[in-house]
């Protein structure tokens, strides 16, 4: 079993695993009622309270996967509601930490009067009554008072997830999602989840199409045990004729929007798809300040698709809003398809690939070092000012880079506002940028250490690499 951080984790991959081995051998339709089977065994329970409800949820999970589309603009974010039924609702409550003080600051703060005493004076929320407003937490003298809010309303980067009236079960509002995909790797009952196209995916690599896969930076922090270059050998065992780095397409952004920042003078970053969707959807005064450049996984998928009209192009990485690029109209016409480095792991379980007994192989075309180096929050500001200096332009990068809710929030206000000198915002909505991605195989802090060694192996210079890649 490979290692994940999570079991939320592993059982996504395991049915994930399953169906790809029932498509392969067309026989998905026959064996779909015993894949739940196949998965929970049974007799007794491992996750849920009996191995009926696994088994319910596991038919769920498949069904997600067998309704996936990158036809339509639904939402790639889905909530599995038989399996949201564990979490408490949440809201302020009073904790055994209440002394059933005679002060009574609580209630007294409470502009609903939500708060009444027991016989033994402690504290009850009337929770029908309660707005959340949190006032009494803020005058409790002993900090008895908390507010429980459920993982994902906690984790959601833009606010938009909250309980269903009706069934009490997470709902997602899709006009503010961005699709950062941190609700599905926080929940701890795995009910909510991302769209997967590894069925598209899978015919694809049986056609008779040339198939070429971008692989994402991130790639140095994943499958560390075996290496990137058994990895890209792996992919041509799938059946791809090309694997291409999206680090090259990362150089070609660094050099436009290095020139794009020239031009206008202010300007943040286009790579990562959550931050400029909530730039559009929360900031719509700075819309204008979005780089207009592709991001790297797009700009790479245009220049082949360009040479090769009929190849199939198939992007893979750690993040899920990459499912909604896709679906963009300047984006789908260049990038068919979507993996996720959970869901490349499924693949080549499934086809029994043994990555550790592989040759290792060279990428059909690479990036640089500046280009690996998109995958950390910062390598796209360091890019961009390696870029300029290349090119002998004399331009003061007043740059701010930011990863997380709260640092990108932080550098847009004060851009909206016209605070400081800042010119360049890099924006990457994972903490930590692509590399703390909700579908990296495993968050670790030694991750990013493998992803510096794999970036120190490649090109210094962007120019240059740009260059010796072009004939290729």
């Amino acid at each position: 079993m490979p290692k994940f951080d999570t079991r939320v984790q592993e059982l996504r991959y395991r049915v994930l695993k399953e169906v790809a081995k029932h498509i392969y051998n067309d026989d998905l339709v026959k064996y779909f009622y015993d894949i739940p089977k196949t998965i929970i065994p049974g007799p007794k329970p491992s996750m849920r309270c009996c191995i009926y409800k696994e088994r319910a949820i596991v038919q769920e999970r498949i069904k997600v996967v067998l309704n996936a589309s990158t036809k339509n603009k639904e939402n790639v974010i889905k909530v599995i509601d038989i399996a949201c039924d564990e979490c408490p609702l949440g809201g302020y409550i009073v904790t055994d930490a209440c002394r059933g003080c005679i002060a009574h600051r609580c209630s007294e703060s409470c502009p609903k009067k939500a708060i009444s005493f027991t016989n033994d004076l402690t504290a009850v929320i009337d929770k029908s009554n309660c707005i959340n407003c949190g006032l009494c937490a803020k005058a409790c003298p002993y900090s008895a008072i908390e507010n429980r809010i459920r993982p994902c309303e906690r984790i959601c980067k833009n606010k938009c997830i909250s309980p269903d009236p009706l069934t009490n079960a997470a709902k997602i509002n899709d006009e503010k999602c961005i699709h950062c995909g941190s609700c599905v790797y926080m929940c701890p009952f795995g009910a909510i989840v991302d769209e997967s196209y590894i069925i598209d995916v899978i015919n694809i690599l049986k056609s008779s199409d040339k198939k070429v896969a971008i692989v994402a930076p991130s790639i140095g922090g994943n499958f560390t045990e075996f290496g990137v270059k058994k990895v890209i050998s792996a992919l041509k065992e799938l059946g791809f004729d090309m694997v291409i780095e999206a680090a090259l397409g990362a150089d070609i952004v660094a050099e436009h929007e290095s020139k794009e920042l020239v031009e206008t003078g202010k300007l943040t970053s286009s790579c990562c798809p959550s931050f400029t969707s909530f730039i559009e959807k929360n900031y719509p005064t700075l819309k204008d300040k979005i780089s207009n450049s592709l991001s790297p996984m797009a700009t790479i998928a245009k220049k082949i698709k360009e040479k090769e009209p009929t190849s199939k192009v198939i992007f893979i990485g750690p993040c899920t809003a990459k499912k909604y690029e896709i679906k963009d109209e300047r984006v789908s016409k260049y990038v068919d398809s979507c993996l996720t480095f959970e869901e490349l792991q499924a693949l080549f379980d499934a086809r029994e690939i043994d990555i550790s007994s592989l040759e290792e192989s060279d990428f059909n075309l690479s990036g640089s070092y500046f280009g690996r180096g998109f995958a950390k929050c910062g390598g796209l500001t360091s890019a961009v000012k390696q870029s300029l200096e290349e090119e002998n332009i004399d331009f003061e990068v007043n740059g701010v880079v930011c990863s997380g809710i709260k640092e990108i929030k932080a550098a847009l206000n004060d851009m909206k506002n016209n605070k400081g000198n800042t010119n360049f915002i890099e924006g990457m909505m994972c903490d930590g940028g692509c590399i703390g991605g909700p579908c990296n195989l495993t968050h670790e802090i030694k991750n990013k250490i493998f992803l510096d060694k794999y970036a120190n192996t490649a090109n210094k210079s962007i120019k240059g690499t740009i260059k010796n890649e072009e004939g290729k």
